[in-house]
């Protein structure tokens, strides 16, 4: 979700994103829909990757968060992609390439069809390796769950979301500047000193417009989370910052939602001295590698019962 800066342009960037070494745009085809995306893959790798991560960012973003450029401990495609995945951090539908032809974006069924031709497409050209992995933030978690509940990839192998839970703390997000613009940074930020100095300069980039659709169905989720943590058959993890100020991660809360959420296997966690926009912030490092982690443990082969 936006920052305490004025909001970005729809669809991208208040300039054009700074990307990192090895990192590059690509376009997918979701079923005649255009939708822009940032890849990185395993440097000089012979072969297939050892997985591949598919990056879904937030509201009011874009997928330039995943690719943070105000310290070079924050990049997410970097670091994945220098143990041995593939990253595709996709522009989710209403943003990039996609935001001329759906200004109002798309309901979050339809963006979870739009991902599945989308990765159909990807994986048309591009080895997978062990399966796929969503990794998502906030709105882009809610995205995630919809789409692994509906069936989003024969070899999904897990889902790891941060900054959104199912009970909100606070009114949910709308196109209100008061709540996801300028008016209120605690909400997206938490305290500053979280992040490094000139996150804000660059993080300009990264912010963009959030499409109505997105806005409309932020007040349902509550509603809709149940049928869809039924759905969902593969390990989740969840991780709620410390300064998170949207969703209720109380020990309440918490029980709550792992009696909803069904898969396999659920971890939720904390993660210590950051803000709801954690891969923009110091601790970005620290949440990758975290939920690397978890993917790890992911691609372990379940025991068999003897």
């Amino acid at each position: 979700m936006p920052g305490p800066f004025a909001g970005g342009r729809r669809g991208g960037a208040l300039s054009r994103p700074l990307h990192s070494p090895g990192v590059r745009r690509i376009a997918l085809d979701a079923g005649g829909l255009t939708l822009s995306a940032l890849l990185a893959e395993p440097p000089g790798a012979p072969g297939p990757p050892r997985a591949t991560i598919v990056a879904l960012h937030g509201g009011g973003m874009n997928a330039s968060y995943f690719d943070g450029q105000a310290h070079s401990s924050l990049s997410l495609l970097t670091l994945a992609a220098g143990l041995g995945y593939t990253v595709l951090a996709v522009d989710r539908p209403g943003y990039g390439d996609s935001a001329q032809k759906l200004p109002d974006g798309q309901k979050l069924v339809e963006q979870a069809e739009a991902l599945r031709l989308a990765l159909r497409d990807f994986a048309s050209g591009h080895p997978l390796g062990a399966g796929v992995f969503l990794l998502a933030h906030s709105y882009g978690g809610k995205l995630a769950l919809t789409a692994a509940a509906r069936g989003l990839h024969d070899e999904l192998i897990g889902v790891d979301v941060s900054g959104c839970g199912h009970r909100y703390a606070t009114a949910p997000p709308t196109l209100d500047p008061g709540l996801s613009g300028s008016g209120n940074p605690r909400l997206n930020w938490g305290p500053l000193r979280l992040y490094p100095p000139n996150t804000f300069t660059l993080a300009a980039s990264v912010v963009a417009g959030m499409p109505a659709w997105e806005a409309a169905e932020a007040a349902r989720w509550e509603q809709v989370f149940p049928e869809v943590a039924a759905g969902v058959r593969v390990p989740v993890r969840l991780t709620f910052a410390e300064h998170e100020a949207w969703w209720r991660h109380d020990a309440e809360a918490v029980r709550e939602l792992t009696g909803l959420l069904t898969a396999p296997r659920l971890l939720v966690e904390h993660q210590p001295a950051a803000g709801h926009n954690i891969s923009l912030g110091w601790a970005a490092r620290s949440y990758h590698l975290r939920a690397l982690g978890f993917l790890e443990e992911c691609l372990q082969p379940r025991p068999v019962n003897p």
